[in-house]
């Protein structure tokens, strides 16, 4: 994936995805962490009998979330729980943490949007399939995709990000369309609700290329990679037809080039420069605050009627360093808050931003996503979200994407240039195996 790009404003978001060193989102998405704050710690119990704890966060743009992870802490009777509030934006919290990992004295929890290959060899990830299994079959499969080496899982998940295109619902009323089911539909959506005053859509300046690189694979009826991750399988025919679909969109007239805003900040939607954006669950409030009920949701269209919409299944997940001198009692306050605490869950989802809690039951029973739009967006997460493999990483990716780019921008043989692509990555993939 790309990297956390939250950015500062009233629509900032939990990164998006997962991306950045080994960390590819599915997506692009995760974006920009907000401030610039310092780190600050808290501890819960006092009792000097209780194991120690230090755990990592990295700086959440929304309001309130270092207050509510200091209270989870403060709350835990069970052990004494020091939080590190780690600034910085981008990558810079991944980069801090992983050098910590691989030294003598890393955090004994901590968050990460995936896990690596490379922190599996090197020992830096505790497995935590005992402390999931008694609810494993109450989470989406796809979930544990990020965090499944070898058949272990490495981290718990603590939010779920899905992205789609909102549109203006009056606009599609007077156009006379209605949200496409295909990508030729899309085309010609985009089409019809362009006009002089307001642009069809914006999927980011780059075209799509950042925001749909991954799903547009899935939308294909494609993946990255195989299921036993042996093989690079995006370089097919209906893969490459997917991305002339995207050129061809771009090439439509009514697709907005640029913005002063990135896909993931919906600003372009909010102010009315565009009929439809690509953006995520995050931004929600603050479309509703700006525009009511006047608009609606749907994932990327499939390519045609043999394979489905689909969107990322992004987040952050919890995870455990195997170097931890109280390794069960970390596991056990990772239980509590993300597979036991259903309040810490709904808290932590619903109460500073706004995302679905990774807990099929508790996402179920959370009263903000129960009904209209926000219950759509769960919906469209559960039947097409999709997560990248582990095994994809950050040079894959960045090689997928600049082909992608290419045929964004230029149409051309699609096909050979995805089978080079996939060669390159058939080198990389060959080094983590």
């Amino acid at each position: 994936m790309a990297q956390d790009r939250r950015i500062a404003t009233p629509f900032s978001r939990r990164r998006l995805l997962q991306y950045t060193g080994g960390s590819v989102l599915g997506g692009s998405l995760l974006a920009a962490c907000a401030g610039t704050g310092g780190g600050g710690g808290s501890t819960g119990s006092s009792s000097s009998s209780l194991p120690a704890l230090t755990q990592w966060y990295h700086q959440y743009g929304e309001t309130g979330t270092h207050e509510a992870v200091l209270k989870y802490a403060k709350d835990y009777t069970k052990a004494k729980v020091t939080v590190n509030w780690v600034p910085g934006v981008g990558s810079e919290y991944q980069t801090k943490l992983n050098a910590t990992l691989l030294g003598s004295n890393p955090p004994d929890v901590f968050e990460l949007p995936n896990a690596t290959v490379d922190q599996v060899k090197a020992g830096a990830l505790e497995p935590l399939d005992d402390i999931i299994a008694s609810a494993k079959s109450d989470f989406n499969p796809a979930v544990f995709k990020p965090y499944t080496i070898q058949g272990k899982i490495y981290g718990i998940k603590m939010i779920n990000d899905p992205t789609f295109f909102y549109y203006r619902k009056s606009v599609f009323q007077k156009a006379g369309v209605q949200p496409p089911t295909t990508m030729d539909e899309l085309i010609n959506v985009v089409k019809k609700v362009n006009s002089s005053g307001m642009k069809g859509a914006y999927i980011g300046p780059d075209g799509g290329v950042d925001a749909l690189h991954q799903i547009a694979i899935w939308a294909a009826g494609g993946d990255l990679l195989s299921e036993d991750n042996t093989k690079v399988t995006f370089n097919t025919d209906r893969v490459a037809n997917m991305f002339l679909k995207i050129h061809e969109l771009n090439a439509t007239g009514g697709v907005l080039p640029n913005f002063t805003t990135f896909w993931w900040d919906p600003s372009a939607f909010t102010q009315g420069v565009v009929a439809m954006q690509w953006c995520g669950l995050w931004a929600m409030p603050g479309i509703t605050k700006a525009l009511g009920d006047d608009f609606g949701i749907f994932p990327l269209p499939p390519l045609d009627s043999q394979s489905q919409p689909a969107t990322v299944l992004g987040g952050w997940a919890e995870m455990v360093s195997a170097k931890s001198k109280n390794v069960e009692a970390a596991k056990e306050y990772v239980k509590y808050l993300w597979i036991d605490n259903a309040q810490v869950q709904k808290d932590w989802n619903v109460a500073y931003g706004f995302h679905v809690p990774p807990r099929t039951s508790t996402a179920a029973s959370t009263d903000k996503l129960k009904t209209g739009t926000p219950a759509q967006a769960v919906d469209i997460l559960n039947k097409y979200g999709h997560a990248v493999s582990p095994y994809w990483d950050g040079t894959m990716d960045t090689a997928l994407m600049n082909t992608v780019s290419t045929i964004v921008k230029s149409g051309g043989n699609a096909k050979a240039l995805l089978d080079k692509t996939a060669d390159q990555a058939s080198t990389e993939l060959a080094k983590l195996q």
